[in-house]
């Protein structure tokens, strides 16, 4: 890599052939982008959790978040209510939009299934 050093209002300057140019910027890009790995693994060690890209298309397309959360967690609708502390039929309405619930209702939910409320609450 050449470069050539040049003045322009007093400024130093380096020009440089475009492939070397361009060498450079993927050279950055590629600098930048282990450096977002390893940002993203450390997040993971400490804990984050990662959803696949089906999950989140489900819940783009409004399909009822806390039914796609149970079934993400492999659970039952028996085996969240049971591990909920919910009556099973509310988390049936719930899931249906046939009821509103109370807030003690979506956090023990929410706790069942690892998740912030807001992760669950139905958008309207």
């Amino acid at each position: 890599m050449t470069a050539q050093f040049i003045e322009i209002d007093g400024k130093k300057m380096a020009v440089l052939a475009i492939a070397d140019y361009e060498a450079l910027l993927e050279a950055a890009e590629e600098r930048e982008d282990c450096q977002l790995a390893a940002e993203a693994d450390r997040r993971r060690a400490a804990g984050e959790e990662y959803v696949p890209s089906s999950l989140v298309d489900r819940l783009i397309d409004g399909e009822n978040a806390l039914r796609v959360w149970r079934e993400y967690r492999g659970l039952s609708l028996n085996r969240l209510a049971e591990v909920s502390g919910v009556n099973k039929a509310m988390v049936s309405q719930l899931e249906n939009d046939k009821a509103h619930g109370k807030p003690a209702t979506w956090r023990a939910l929410a706790d069942a299934l690892k998740v912030t409320v807001d992760d669950i609450l139905p958008l309207d």
